[in-house]
């Protein structure tokens, strides 16, 4: 009988372990999920359009997705980034809110948040779907879908 209880205790103990380990990956991906997209604000409020991009992958597979225009490959997204906000007038104050981080196994994750500019004389605000994936370099986005409301 003391054999099975400590069998059964052994087995919750266990069970309780990995949960937990479980858990502590997925709060420190989010962690650094959020950080790429804090360094991201933080480098295009101060105008630095490369350094926002260092939170995507630099890969000719990477995909911005905006209005009716896909634009694919790292630097064909920095051009256009820098085509569209070729001022600091036209960039604005970045804000990222609403975040939501969904794991999609262990090297994959889905981010879904508001984005919002404040600018001078508008205040353009929308929807940005995300795919971030686990990379050498860190997280990285790999496709953006970016919406304006």
């Amino acid at each position: 009988m003391r054999y099975r209880i400590l069998i059964a205790a052994s087995l919750l103990l266990l069970l309780g372990v990995a949960s937990t380990f479980g858990q502590t990956r997925a709060a420190k991906d989010a962690n650094a999920i959020r950080a790429v997209l804090d360094m991201q604000v933080a480098a295009w409020n101060r105008g630095d359009i490369e350094g926002f991009m260092n939170g995507y992958e630099r890969s000719e597979k990477t995909v911005f997705v905006g209005g009716d225009n896909v634009t694919r490959g790292w630097q064909t997204v920095l051009d256009r980034y820098k085509r569209n906000y070729d001022t600091r007038e036209k960039m604005g104050t970045l804000t990222f809110s609403d975040l939501e981080i969904t794991p999609l196994g262990n090297d994959n994750a889905l981010v879904l948040m508001r984005w919002h500019l404040q600018r001078t004389k508008d205040e353009p605000h929308g929807r940005s779907t995300l795919i971030m994936r686990r990379t050498k370099q860190g997280w990285k986005i790999v496709h953006d879908h970016s919406s304006a409301a």
